[in-house]
């Protein structure tokens, strides 16, 4: 098992395929969903890393990565992932993550544009009312008593088997739902980020297709015509909803790979 000590915290990561990390093939980060662990990209490791080197990690109090004492938050978990980078000496890296590893990754760009090439992003709002009224229900009855009823969840079978500390279970899930109540609002950030952005979403997310289309006008997408040539579309991003996916299995979309590869391409 291999840790890096960034940020006060032992962070676990793993490192797949060979291929030479360079300027033109740099290493791709990938950051999973809330509750989750690196596990969440087992199905799609071989092909990503088949040509480039591929991190995965696991963040702050999740799976193999156990908790400090700091709230959970996308903005200090970004700063992490940057002294990741930094820390394993990757230079630039790609950085993909979906849900709140996305929301992670988002801040490592805004945050650390030094550190990052391109940007990935696979199911996140933009803004806090972004989720459906029904989701953020949901989120609010998220504390450390609810713990007792994952339990009988697949989350709670994950984080048995790869905790260090299978008590903190609790803790977890109380500072995930504090962190799922505070408003946020990256607009501003977003129309001035600097590190070429994909927007990744299903077609039944759990955002609204008009959350989507407000998140790829911050990018400058979707306001008027390209043109013939396509000189009129937002330079450097780009944005896919998959068919016949929704926020749980887009992951295992057939078309994801392409879609991120071609990105990364550029």
């Amino acid at each position: 098992m291999s840790y890096a000590d960034v940020n006060g915290i032992s962070m676990y990561y793993q490192e797949h395929g060979d291929a030479p990390v360079t300027e033109d093939n740099p290493a791709l980060v990938l950051l999973h969903g809330g509750l989750q662990s690196s596990d969440d990209f087992v199905t799609i490791l071989p092909a990503l890393s088949a040509n480039r080197r591929v991190i995965t990690a696991d963040l702050q109090g999740h799976a193999r990565t156990a908790d400090v004492d700091r709230p959970i938050r996308v903005e200090t978990l970004g700063d992490d992932v940057a002294a990741l980078i930094k820390h394993l000496g990757l230079g630039r890296a790609d950085v993909m993550g979906y849900s709140f590893g996305a929301g992670t990754a988002l801040r490592c760009a805004i945050q650390h544009p030094d550190a990052v090439r391109r940007l990935v992003v696979v199911s996140f709002p933009f803004r806090q009312d972004g989720f459906f009224e029904e989701v953020r229900v949901q989120q609010r009855q998220m504390s450390p008593q609810s713990a007792e009823f994952m339990k009988q969840t697949p989350i709670w079978d994950l984080y048995q088997r790869t905790a260090p500390r299978p008590q903190d279970f609790g803790q977890l899930v109380g500072k995930m739902g504090d962190w799922l109540k505070q408003p946020f609002d990256y607009s501003d950030e977003i129309r001035a980020i600097q590190v070429p952005t994909q927007l990744v979403f299903a077609d039944a997310d759990m955002y609204s297709m008009q959350h989507i289309a407000d998140f790829w006008a911050l990018l400058g997408g979707g306001l008027h015509d390209a043109g013939w040539d396509g000189a009129g579309r937002p330079a450097g991003h780009r944005l896919a909803v998959l068919p016949n996916a929704t926020h749980y299995d887009v992951l295992a979309s057939p078309g994801l790979v392409g879609v991120v590869e071609g990105f990364l391409a550029g």
